[in-house]
């Protein structure tokens, strides 16, 4: 990289800056100069330079103003103080901003040659991990795409057919075929929520959800939840209790996300439960947050498992958790969308008692 780094001088000084080009220029990096703020603002924009020696106390636009310019241009370009009036106020002022290190004058060429080479493989290696990020999003987003169109379609098509021969369209099917073709088809099912929850997960981004973003009533997405969730729970003969709080509780965030977050708790509660319990949802205002408790009187989590519950596709591998089928991905889910949100989810469980989540929210402001 030394010898394709682009270097800008920004010094009002005619000295530093003819010390510094013959430092620099001596060892093959490209460079510019300028004599002010406003100028030195012109060449970063056009030269995009990777590293920036900037003087503090200059006429017209200050340093401290160039900093932050540059901060907002390329947050990756690395900017370099060089002053004769360096104080802890102006350190701190200047570490605000980035920089990546100082210059007190006057400094010696292999000072100067040592700051540089740092700060230029610092700039190296910044760019280098920016463009593995953007691989790797480009290897994710192929990759759902695959997931999506090449799996998920083909299964659903499987399906159709299982049931175009179980009803007899192809011919006579025995009890036992029919059999067969229904477990079969739970399978593929099994299959698909794998692969639709695993979607999901991959498409929570906290930036993505707030563009969506709007005040939402907690209460009354958990009473929807509660409501659609009714026949589950009559099934296992578990009952459902709510406790919330007066008033109108609002949250700012996306009610389709959060409803899928709490909808993924719920079902938990009524899934993991014991027959003839009780799955209890409260709301409560605190310091400017609502908080949602969801209590279940179920198997509950030993201590060693509780540290995992959030991992993507973990499960606990029981006696009392095998006839539950999952993915493995709905608490991973869940916590992804509350933090989207800038709110916490934590969980304490005692192994046979019971397990409770506790969710803690921004209220929306008025």
């Amino acid at each position: 990289m030394a010898e394709q780094a682009t270097i800008l001088i920004v010094d009002d000084e005619k000295v530093v800056r003819d010390s510094c080009y013959r430092v620099l220029n001596k060892d093959g990096y490209r460079i510019e100069t300028a004599t002010n703020g406003d100028n030195g603002l012109q060449k970063i924009r056009k030269a995009k330079p990777d590293l920036v020696l900037v003087d503090l106390m200059m006429p017209g636009m200050s340093g401290m103003e160039l900093l932050e310019k540059i901060e907002e241009i390329d947050p990756n370009i690395v900017s370099v103080v060089i002053t004769g009036y360096a104080t802890i106020e102006t350190a701190v002022a200047a570490m605000k901003r980035h920089t990546y290190d100082f210059l007190q004058k006057p400094f010696t060429p292999d000072q100067l040659r040592i700051v540089t080479d740092r700060g230029l493989e610092r700039r190296k290696l910044a760019l280098q991990s920016a463009r593995l990020q953007r691989e790797k999003e480009m290897i994710r987003e192929n990759f759902i795409s695959l997931v999506s169109h090449q799996l998920r379609s083909p299964l659903a098509s499987v399906k159709q057919y299982l049931v175009v021969i179980r009803d007899g369209f192809t011919g006579d099917v025995s009890a036992s075929q029919k059999e067969m073709i229904r477990k079969a088809g739970a399978y593929i099912d099994q299959l698909l929520k794998l692969i639709n929850d695993w979607l999901d997960m991959s498409r929570i981004e906290a930036a993505n959800i707030k563009e969506e973003f709007e005040p939402v009533a907690i209460d009354d997405i958990l009473s929807e939840i509660m409501e659609l969730l009714k026949p589950l729970a009559e099934t296992r003969k578990i009952s459902l209790e709510k406790h919330f709080c007066d008033g109108v509780a609002e949250v700012h965030g996306n009610r389709e996300n959060l409803k899928q977050a709490f909808t993924n708790l719920l079902s938990n509660g009524i899934h993991y439960n014991k027959e003839g319990g009780t799955v209890t949802v409260s709301s409560t205002e605190q310091n400017g947050c609502i908080e949602v408790d969801i209590s279940d009187t179920g198997i509950g989590i030993s201590q060693e498992n509780l540290h995992f519950i959030f991992d993507e596709f973990f499960r606990v591998n029981s006696k009392e958790t095998r006839s539950v089928t999952g993915s493995g991905l709905g608490l991973p889910i869940a916590k992804r969308i509350i933090e989207a949100h800038d709110g916490t989810i934590k969980v304490v469980s005692e192994l046979g008692k019971g397990t409770t989540f506790s969710i803690l929210l921004p209220k929306a402001k008025r």
